[in-house]
């Protein structure tokens, strides 16, 4: 038997799904603007070595962000590509996991102490949006980063593997980097979208 009132709140549910999309949209374009990857100008060497950023993954019910001094940005298999590297042990690890996108949040220098406290502090016992005051800005589904931010990517993973301790041609970077032989689990993503603060 037909349930009318099914059918209703079906339609009511896709149009306030439509509408917090044109609000997710608006309040983008009120904070950020879309620019082309070829277009950036900053150095990233020391962007992520020395200003580092936060790699994000999740839902924005549930998520987690931690900070990253290494990474790589460029060009694969013809695709923008950005790769992160996540050890096991991080509780991030699950969200770079389980979710099929993350984000790299670039800030400038006055949020310095919040970078730092996000990369000493574990999401399993801190709420780190209440710790920090950083407010989760939501890209699309699945895709999390923060108003804050002066520089996101937006990344869908493309491919993922572990750092294979057989494969290190100069050994002694395992000794220095990974004593207690906790290999990180890279994440090559495509660059969907990269937005800039207005």
């Amino acid at each position: 038997m037909f349930d009318g009132n099914i059918e209703q709140r079906f339609t009511n549910d896709l149009y306030q799904t439509q509408i917090d999309y044109i609000c997710l949209q608006k309040q983008m374009k009120s904070l950020f603007k879309t620019i082309a990857v070829e277009s950036l100008k900053d150095n990233f060497f020391r962007r992520i070595n020395r200003e580092w950023m936060l790699i994000t993954a999740g839902s924005t019910d549930h998520f987690n962000t931690m900070t990253a001094s290494w990474g790589t940005l460029g060009i694969l298999w013809n695709k923008p590509i950005a790769v992160c590297f996540v050890r096991p042990h991080r509780y991030t690890f699950q969200f770079t996991e389980k979710y099929n996108y993350f984000t790299l949040s670039f800030f400038n220098k006055n949020y310095r102490s919040i970078l730092d406290f996000c990369g000493t502090h574990s999401g399993r016992d801190t709420d780190k949006v209440s710790r920090t005051g950083l407010i989760p800005l939501e890209l699309g589904t699945d895709r999390v980063s923060f108003k804050q931010a002066e520089l996101i990517f937006e990344c869908r993973k493309m491919y993922a593997d572990y750092i294979k301790p057989e494969n290190f041609i100069m050994q002694d970077i395992i000794k220095k980097n990974y004593p207690g032989l906790d290999f990180h689990r890279f994440y090559i993503g495509e660059i969907l979208n990269c937005y800039s603060r207005e």
